[in-house]
């Protein structure tokens, strides 16, 4: 008997298209199959709009099956605004990066959190822009070297990592903040559950959540798929501590 037919089998969730072009390793094919799980979970294939901006991002429905909407730079929050207040029954989910989200687009973010908009936002952290190159983003750690950042981010010239959760924290109306990450099966599976709430949380009519994800970027990190999970693990949580800023 081979030894293929000893593992089980398990089925593809059918919002998930299957397998992506991201590069090897990368955190987006996960997140984008744990996605498609929720979805047919909660059986809200029909009622979802996705709304991804650019960057990586900007591929995720090219392996999701649910309707969407490509946005301009950053500009997903206001986007999901417009769709959920016209069309409330829908379940409304921006799907950005930290280049897009915390850079091009942080002023969207932070007055569609600060409204309280009934939409859901997942926010993937890796660090740099990745598209584009690898320069550096606002959540660049300190010393990181990127391709604008060749000798690594300095703190005099170039800022602090921008902290989302924390900044949003802040804020009166965001009902669930919460950081999670990829880096092992265990973390795969709290990342899972807290998309899951962020969403219950929009069926519920509860108010505008969001989930930041650290992930990876191998390529333009320079790293084997371990290697640059093992930085998100040991180096990242260090200036992205993960856990829950806001559930209430």
């Amino acid at each position: 008997m081979r030894v293929s037919a000893l593992i089980p089998k398990y089925p593809e969730p059918q919002t998930y298209l299957g397998r992506t072009h991201y590069c090897p390793g990368c955190g987006h094919s996960t997140l984008h199959k744990i996605l498609g799980e929720i979805i047919d979970e909660l059986g809200i294939r029909k009622k979802v709009i996705l709304i991804e901006p650019i960057g990586c991002s900007v591929i995720a429905l090219s392996y999701l099956k649910v309707d969407g909407i490509q946005g301009p730079h950053g500009r997903a929050p206001a986007i999901a605004t417009a769709v959920k207040r016209l069309r409330p029954e829908n379940i409304v989910i921006t799907y950005q990066g930290d280049g897009d989200l915390a850079a091009i687009g942080t002023n969207e973010i932070i007055h569609a959190a600060n409204r309280g908009e009934m939409f859901t936002t997942i926010f993937v952290n890796n660090a740099v822009y990745g598209m584009t190159g690898g320069q550096m983003a606002p959540t660049t750690l300190l010393g990181q070297k990127s391709t604008t950042t060749p000798g690594g981010r300095v703190a005099e010239y170039c800022g602090y990592p921008l902290r989302v959760c924390e900044l949003l924290n802040t804020l009166d109306a965001p009902v669930y903040l919460e950081r999670v990450s990829l880096f092992d099966l265990e973390h795969i599976s709290r990342t899972k559950a807290a998309i899951k709430k962020a969403l219950i949380n929009q069926i519920e009519k509860r108010g505008f959540s969001l989930v930041e994800v650290l992930s990876n970027c191998p390529t333009n990190w320079k790293m084997s798929p371990k290697q640059s999970w093992n930085f998100v693990k040991q180096e990242m949580t260090k200036v992205f501590p993960l856990g829950v800023f806001r559930d209430k």
